[in-house]
């Protein structure tokens, strides 16, 4: 069972409608860029943050492998002894040390989910499960897109389509939105940038979309990264040559998928800071207005709903 990491409320940049996002812990990428650092670990991972910290020691009392102590610097951790019980969090009264990651079982997000019904369906709006990446947790995705399916809730599942394509195919067959990452097409650049070689990820997208599988096309948009004009034309000229077939529309014509442009923004390093790594961003930058409306009319050209943000 996966650990989860927050569960975002009235979501509007996940999907239709506002919604509710379940993220899950673990994935499988290195995104040099990535927002979320604390989503990478399956794992529960601890996060302090030392201006919080008013020196109260109370968590240096409650530790029971005595693994904290107090420095000039704040409350430092030793590795080695610390299991992440999370007694520390817990008698933190300046919230200095937080928790990341946490068991909820299908019954009990199924609650969660329904206690919010009202205002996602007022806005048609659904359940998304993201991460992370949510494809590594397979068994548990496709239980909970079944019970979202069985209480009548719009299903969108965010992913970075690094996962094997039977995965990626039974897990469309309970999901009604795919929020696909398409990063770059160079395979090179692909693994300086995320640890991982994009041809897995390029194969599933084209498996998916050969299936019928709604999608949107989510791009993180990032100066010196992918904002270069033969990588832009090429991830345009690759999304519309995609087999799409319209589910149950055999005679249909295929409709391009949205494309949404993510503009980078350098927000990240605070959550690094939480978690004592360090956030290496010297190279990236945010894209400019050029280079954001190039890219929009590439894509549109081709026919696209392109979108600027969520």
């Amino acid at each position: 069972m996966p650990l989860i990491f927050d569960i975002r409320r009235y979501s509007i940049n996940d999907g239709p409608g506002i919604r509710i996002t379940i993220f899950m812990k673990g994935c499988p990428l290195r995104c040099a860029w990535c927002h979320n650092p604390e989503s990478q670990s399956p794992k529960v991972q601890k996060l302090y943050t030392a201006s919080k910290c008013i020196g109260a020691q109370d968590c240096i009392e409650v530790c029971p492998e005595d693994a904290l102590k107090l420095t000039p610097e704040g409350i430092v951790t030793d590795g080695e002894k610390c299991t992440l019980c999370g007694k520390c969090a817990e008698a933190c009264p300046s919230k200095a040390i937080e928790m990341s990651g946490k068991i909820y079982g299908v019954e009990e997000l199924m609650h969660i989910i329904e206690r919010e019904r009202v205002h996602i369906e007022h806005s048609d709006g659904g359940v998304t499960f993201s991460g992370g990446e949510p494809l590594m947790h397979p068994e548990f995705l496709i239980e909970m897109l079944k019970a979202c399916g069985e209480k009548g809730l719009h299903r969108a599942v965010d992913t970075c389509g690094f996962a094997p394509t039977e995965t990626l195919l039974e897990v469309a067959k309970h999901t009604d939105l795919f929020l696909y990452d398409l990063k770059m097409l160079d395979f090179s650049l692909h693994k300086k940038w995320t640890g991982k070689s994009n041809q897995l990820i390029l194969d599933n997208l084209k498996a998916i979309a050969a299936a019928g599988a709604s999608i949107n096309i989510r791009i993180p948009f990032i100066g010196n990264v992918n904002t270069f004009e033969d990588e832009v034309r090429s991830m345009a000229e690759y999304i519309t040559n995609l087999p799409f077939k319209n589910r149950g529309l055999e005679t249909a014509t295929p409709k391009l998928p949205e494309v949404n442009l993510l503009p980078y923004h350098n927000i990240a390093q605070n959550k690094y800071n939480k978690l004592g790594q360090v956030y290496n961003s010297e190279e990236m930058r945010e894209p400019t207005d050029e280079e954001i409306g190039f890219a929009k009319n590439i894509f549109s050209e081709k026919g696209m709903k392109v979108e600027i943000g969520g």
